[in-house]
């Protein structure tokens, strides 16, 4: 469908693509939807990228409704392959959580999984062929909003939008700090920053290594959900792009490349979730340990 895009450039395409659905206040006081890129800029703070909030809480309410209806429809007898399927993904979250959090929380096992399946979900929205979607969308818009279809950006992937990966990842720092503070206290806490990792006898010296410190641990601590958002969203983001230019290609091409990719992906899919999972549960673990 690449070579019907009204005559678009290879540049334009890509743009196009990785463009979201903005609606936001403009510098005049408008709200709309952005009709460009520099539309979206221009929106600033207020802008939000309804694709990638709709896709997000939807798929977290699929989650939802599937493992509701799984613990539903549990029994004793012979399970169904698909509540096999489920039981195999909550033991394998519980035995990592089991293996890596050192501390004690009812919380930690259901986020851990949470955070697995959604990311998952939202993940493989990326072996959806990178056009079907968006072009729905602009027949939508065209038909039923009498908008521009080539105004009309739609971008499926959550997880490949900076601002749900960094949504995600702060939310983990939150709680981050809360079972630090919970465990540790205030003073514990922030002696923990100030006191490590040069902590010498001499109280002089000790008082003088305060600000180094400070400064060490702050950029550590503080790099901890910058580094979650960007890990997750980078390669995801590298996926999506390399689907989008194989969808550049000649037809015959396009599924001799695409097909190798998406398998490989896969694999990409599943252990970005898996990473994301694990570094939440060891953050939160060594924010519960008393030092």
């Amino acid at each position: 469908m690449a070579a019907e895009e009204h005559a678009l450039t290879s540049t334009e395409y890509i743009k196009h693509h990785l463009t979201n659905l903005t609606y936001g206040k403009m510098p005049d006081g408008t709200w709309k939807l952005a009709e460009t890129a520099d539309e979206a800029q221009q929106m600033g703070f207020t802008a939000i990228h309804l694709d990638s909030m709709g896709w997000s809480i939807g798929l977290g309410l699929i989650f939802c409704l599937l493992f509701w209806l799984v613990a539903k429809a549990a029994n004793s007898g012979v399970p169904t392959k698909f509540q096999s399927a489920i039981e195999m993904i909550i033991e394998f979250v519980d035995s990592s959580v089991r293996d890596t959090f050192h501390g004690k929380s009812r919380l930690i096992a259901p986020l851990a999984l949470t955070i697995f399946v959604w990311i998952f979900l939202m993940n493989l929205m990326d072996l959806i062929p990178v056009d079907w979607i968006p072009y729905v969308a602009q027949q939508v818009g065209a038909s039923v909003f009498g908008m521009d279809p080539h105004h009309v950006y739609f971008k499926i992937v959550p997880s490949t939008d900076p601002n749900i990966t960094l949504g995600m990842s702060l939310s983990v720092f939150a709680l981050i700090l809360f079972y630090s503070i919970r465990e540790k206290g205030v003073g514990g806490f922030v002696g923990e920053l100030a006191l490590n990792p040069f902590n010498p006898s001499n109280p002089v010296a000790k008082a003088l290594l305060i600000p180094v410190n400070l400064v060490l641990e702050l950029v550590t601590f503080l790099a901890r959900p910058v580094s979650l958002a960007l890990r997750l969203f980078g390669n995801m983001y590298a996926g999506e792009l390399i689907f989008i230019l194989i969808a550049l290609l000649p037809f015959w091409i396009q599924w001799a490349l695409s097909v190798p990719w998406a398998i490989f992906h896969i694999l990409v899919i599943t252990l970005q979730a898996f990473i994301f999972m694990m570094l939440t549960i060891v953050y939160l673990s060594m924010a519960s340990e008393k030092h």
